[in-house]
């Protein structure tokens, strides 16, 4: 089935930081995602979730498990002039941006995206494979619920 991105698509983070901060969302975190936070910060479990975590509401009626949020809507790990404090271990989530399922969906999502994203449609392209690749991992990572 053809694609719009079955030639790539160009994109290269200009490390603007827009995607971790300024507006609120969730950052939903899974079992990898947690495990490898804690292994990064040398924390426990339990310490993590206490330290950096909140639950929210999520589908049917759960509770997800999401990073904390500053009250001016940045990442908790985003340190100003440093970037991202845990990037060696940044959840799937951040790690997958911007080749998530319904910004790659089609060539006008994509493009809308880029009010977003300065990188979108600069520099370097990225195949069909790769894209597919952080697709499917953005689409099954699972968070954690209650």
């Amino acid at each position: 089935m053809e694609c719009f991105y079955d030639n790539g698509l160009h994109f290269e983070c200009n490390k603007c930081s827009d995607c971790c901060r300024k507006v609120p969302g969730f950052v939903y975190l899974s079992e990898r995602d947690l495990t490898s936070l804690c292994d990064w910060f040398k924390l426990s479990r339990e310490e993590f979730i206490d330290k950096y975590c909140r639950w929210v509401g999520y589908y049917e009626g759960k509770e997800a498990l999401a990073l904390i949020e500053l009250k001016n809507y940045d990442c908790i790990f985003w340190n100003q002039g440093c970037g991202c404090s845990a990037y060696g271990a940044r959840p799937i989530q951040c790690s997958t941006y911007p080749f998530w399922s319904h910004i790659i969906q089609d060539r006008r999502s994509w493009d809308e995206e880029k009010k977003y994203c300065p990188g979108i449609n600069e520099g370097p392209v990225h195949s069909k494979d790769e894209i597919d690749e952080q697709r499917y991992m953005y689409v099954h990572n699972t968070p954690i619920t209650r």
